[in-house]
């Protein structure tokens, strides 16, 4: 049986907001068994909690954005859910000054290795899984599809399709274990176009964009030093918001996820389809 785990000690990591442009800096509490994963809004007045569950995100787009009925918010939240589910970090209260999680590099690699290097404890309260019982799918309406079907363990079948010669076609296809995320997935960053990245500064959002956070491509180049990090890492960047945005079922998913061209928004409407019905998953 495996144990829940949390933090040995406080753990702090700073970077910048994405939007914002303004330093970021979470620090990353123990907690007790059964707390799950709650961030913390710390610059606010009343210091609002808010818990890292698909019921409250409220916003997908780009990100997954976590808020409350007051209307105060916690992004970009996915990159680290990933590392924190991959590490085996059950319980944090994550302290945050801002609105938003620091993007780092645009990946989860940092994450990854600052968690990996930390102590965790063991608790007194099984770890907690949710197995999948019976395919459950959502569609959006340009037919984009994602699924949870039965499996023993975590697997992803990701599908990605781009115009752009340089992105095209990539798929992954593999059972999800640390081995695999730090070499495969951990690395691989956010990626955009540069007509996306020009568009979003000149509203006033992605301040603190530049290519040290994400993978700029320009037609058929790519604008980073360096080209890509990983073969496929356009797709593999997918897997690892997948990974995240799983985790705010609350549990360690035990399933398939298969996905064709899809996202924040889709993942978080599948995790709405399964827990609506208690027939389609086993809590263990």
């Amino acid at each position: 049986m495996q144990m829940q785990q949390t933090l040995a000690k406080d753990l702090k990591i700073e970077g910048i907001g994405l939007h914002s442009g303004c330093a970021s800096v979470l620090t990353i509490k123990p907690a007790p068994e059964n707390f799950g994963i709650v961030f913390k809004r710390v610059d606010l007045p009343n210091k609002p909690e808010i818990k890292a569950l698909y019921s409250n995100i409220v916003d997908t787009r780009n990100c997954s954005c976590l808020g409350d009925k007051e209307g105060n918010l916690v992004s970009t939240i996915e990159h680290l859910m990933g590392a924190l589910a991959i590490v085996g970090v059950d319980n944090a209260l994550i302290e945050v000054n801002n609105p938003e999680v620091p993007i780092m590099d645009g990946s989860a690699e940092i994450f990854y290795e600052i968690l990996r290097k930390e102590k965790l404890v063991a608790q007194n309260a099984p770890r907690r899984f949710l197995k999948v019982l019976k395919e459950v799918s959502f569609v959006d309406d340009k037919g984009n599809q994602i699924s949870l079907s039965p499996a023993e363990k975590l697997h992803i079948d990701f599908m990605i399709e781009f115009p752009s010669k340089i992105v095209g076609h990539q798929e992954f296809d593999a059972d999800i274990d640390e081995q695999v995320f730090a070499k495969k997935i951990a690395p691989c960053r956010t990626f955009c176009e540069k007509y996306q990245v020009d568009y979003l500064q000149s509203i006033g959002l992605i301040k603190g964009g530049s290519l040290e956070n994400a993978v700029v491509l320009d037609g058929e180049n790519i604008l980073n030093e360096g080209g890509f990090r990983v073969e496929n890492e356009c797709v593999n960047h997918k897997v690892l918001d997948a990974i995240g945005d799983l985790y705010t079922s609350g549990y360690h998913v035990l399933g398939r996820l298969k996905a064709a061209k899809t996202g924040h928004f889709h993942t978080n409407e599948l995790l709405k389809k399964l827990f609506a019905d208690k027939s389609n998953y086993e809590i263990m």
